[in-house]
């Protein structure tokens, strides 16, 4: 009977194994699931592998891959590093990528960019104006004068200006996406969702972790 039993449990359990390691095995091809950039671009992180998510804070889309993003990144092996890089592909948006790099270069990104993304998306402000984001940065403890000097300061404009070179160089076409290394780029219509654009990242930091 005990061996009757077992016969049956490996039966079962069989396939479920065999379906897990396919899962976790899972290989993903260059023009179907991710692109490769015909010039890779230098990456700020020597050693490490770097992920660039390009995003704007008008993108709903970015707005609610937020969650998701924040609890992959957790999980991020020492050898990777994370980084944001806002488009600019018009004046508007532009005013944003500002807002951001204001935000880095006074010590408040983390706490300003939940603030940025929430003022848009779940409170309906359009943050159009730097008086009007001079507020919203008010509102969140940080002096006008200390927002505004940093808002229109030369290492401001200097990585506006790098931000926007990166994401032309990359072939950037929407957001969110996301660059590995340099070399591999992730869109959302080509990996399926955005749960799979983590995935595909994921297997793009073990490639390129392990040279193949």
């Amino acid at each position: 009977m005990k061996k009757l039993i077992l016969g049956l449990c490996l039966l079962v359990l069989g396939p479920l194994v065999a379906c897990a390691e396919a899962t976790s095995t899972a290989t993903y091809q260059e023009g179907v699931h991710y692109d490769t950039l015909a010039t890779p671009l230098r990456t700020g992180a020597a050693g490490k592998v770097e992920i660039v998510e390009f995003f704007s804070y008008g993108c709903g889309h970015c707005y609610n891959f937020e969650p998701m993003l924040g609890a992959w990144k957790k999980n991020l092996a020492e050898d990777a590093v994370f980084v944001r890089s806002p488009v600019a592909w018009n004046p508007s948006l532009e005013v944003l990528a500002r807002a951001f790099y204001a935000a880095q270069a006074l010590g408040v990104e983390e706490q300003m960019h939940k603030a940025l993304f929430d003022a848009m998306h779940r409170d309906g402000k359009r943050l159009g104006s730097e008086q009007e984001i001079a507020a919203l940065f008010a509102s969140q403890g940080v002096a006008e004068a200390d927002f505004k000097r940093a808002f229109s300061s030369f290492g401001v404009n200097s990585q506006v200006g790098q931000a926007t070179s990166r994401m032309r160089s990359a072939k950037v076409t929407g957001t969110p996406e996301l660059m590995v290394a340099g070399k591999y780029r992730i869109t959302t219509r080509k990996a399926g969702s955005q749960a799979n654009m983590l995935k595909i990242a994921d297997y793009l930091i073990e490639k390129e972790r392990s040279g193949s």
